[in-house]
């Protein structure tokens, strides 16, 4: 279970980073791709954030992956400039893929193919 402050810390990175993400994240995947964060996990030592993105518009997620992996150390350094004086240590950055909305998406088409063949 999360403590309070896990919860805190993980929101105020997921506000900021986003913040940083809208300034950063056409310079690393491009113009055309939206990148969302859907939520942030914080480890209880405060030493790794979890990063959970939603990517749309992107043929490859994968690639949009790698480029976010290696941009790590820049946009951790853009996240600093912004909540270095409401936290203690910044934590490592680690990004996952979030596909609840791709699946929702998939679900939502599977049930409205089933109304249509009862109808």
């Amino acid at each position: 279970m999360k403590s309070k402050r896990q919860s805190q810390v993980g929101e105020l990175i997921r506000r900021a980073f986003s913040t940083v993400l809208q300034a950063e994240g056409p310079y690393i995947y491009g113009h055309d791709k939206l990148v969302t964060i859907t939520s942030v996990d914080v480890t209880p030592d405060f030493a790794i954030a979890k990063v959970y993105l939603s990517i749309f518009n992107a043929d490859d997620k994968d690639e949009v992956m790698g480029l976010m992996q290696q941009s790590t150390s820049m946009l951790r350094s853009k996240l600093a400039q912004r909540i270095s004086k409401k936290v203690r240590r910044l934590p490592d950055l680690h990004f996952f893929l979030d596909e609840t909305v791709d699946e929702m998406y998939r679900v939502n088409q599977l049930l409205d193919g089933l109304k249509k063949k009862e109808e």
